[in-house]
């Protein structure tokens, strides 16, 4: 297309426009894709009154849903499934749980100097982990409100996903300096 039949935009438009296609659901996807289908293990912890109970439990995330939001910034909403197969041991009873639930992600894109996109994750708190927890016998419901089970596991989730954000290869990601790709796409 020739410069004079070209549809000029604005600079503002023209960066409303890169930013919206730069930050799409599938490069977050992608980007985020190294938290999700992981499998990690946790315990023992002591918990419920005196510690006496000792919780142990593996861990396995799914594959994230995200919404997208654009308006005044673009942001995302990250929901991971969560799979737990836990056990309460009280040294005379051993209780099975298996617990379902999500973690949801907040994430706002933005930029910055020089010329930069960075992806900003709030970090997750327990409330942002929810679970649903079933056990079989009433015996088992009875101590997992004794021992706050519900809220170690959303506790520990929450650690365990604020500590994985923070790893360098999820950083990376999270810090997109398009002056220095651009200089290397312009190099003859």
């Amino acid at each position: 297309m020739e410069p004079d039949e070209a549809s000029y935009i604005s600079y503002e438009e023209f960066g409303r426009r890169f930013l919206e296609y730069a930050v799409s659901e599938q490069r977050i996807a992608d980007a985020f894709g190294e938290l999700t289908g992981a499998a990690f293990d946790f315990g023992p912890i002591g918990v419920g009154p005196g510690r006496l109970a000792k919780v142990t439990a593996q861990v396995e995330l799914g594959q994230p849903r995200i919404l997208r939001f654009v308006d005044a910034f673009i942001s995302f909403e990250l929901t991971i499934p969560l799979h737990v197969d836990l056990v309460v041991d009280l040294a005379v009873d051993r209780s099975r749980f298996r617990v379902d639930g999500t973690v949801h992600l907040h994430l706002t894109a933005r930029t910055a100097d020089p010329l930069r996109v960075v992806i900003d994750v709030a970090e997750p708190r327990p409330g942002d982990v929810r679970v649903n927890v079933a056990s079989s016998t009433k015996r088992g419901q009875l101590l997992r409100v004794l021992a706050s089970v519900d809220h170690e596991i959303r506790r520990f989730v929450a650690r365990y996903m604020s500590e994985e954000i923070r790893k360098p290869e999820i950083a990376a990601v999270r810090n997109i300096d398009v002056a220095t790709r651009l200089d290397a796409a312009w190099k003859l």
